[in-house]
């Protein structure tokens, strides 16, 4: 219910590599929710959310693209000053280990929306239900056009 798809593409750092990619899923209609680019000097790697992410992994390993799906949470948390560090202090008080994290807008005001990932997403889910932090449910995230 709040579990969705994320998608991992695995890029050689060179230049103009994240617009191809980004240009082929805009011309095959495949809107991005969420991006975030973790990179080396020889490779990134590109984590997207899209609301098609079985065409999208298709679009992409078309074009030879290696394309991991990982199931992430999004906790929506207040977009002032210490709302990040509210919900790590929860985490860190129930001994969640979070292997990434990163942010996107929301789209309500002052609100921001948190993606997590670790290797319980279980155990991260009920954790946040029981801290009454809001969960986006994933048909938030694949109804969204």
């Amino acid at each position: 219910m709040y579990k969705f798809i994320q998608l991992s593409i695995f890029l050689e750092n060179q230049k103009g590599n994240l617009y191809v990619v980004t240009d082929l899923l805009a011309q095959n209609d495949i809107n991005i929710k969420a991006l975030f680019l973790a990179d080396t000097s020889e490779f990134g790697i590109l984590r997207l959310v899209v609301p098609d992410y079985k065409k999208a992994k298709r679009v992409l390993e078309e074009k030879h693209y290696i394309v991991k799906e990982t199931p992430v949470i999004c906790a929506v948390m207040d977009d002032v000053p210490g709302g990040l560090s509210s919900i790590l202090k929860i985490l860190r008080d129930e001994d969640i280990d979070l292997e990434y994290l990163y942010a996107i807008a929301h789209g309500e005001i002052e609100k921001a929306g948190l993606l997590l990932h670790t290797k319980d997403l279980d155990q991260l889910e009920e954790v946040l239900l029981k801290n009454d932090i809001p969960l986006v449910p994933s048909e938030l995230i694949y109804n969204a056009e």
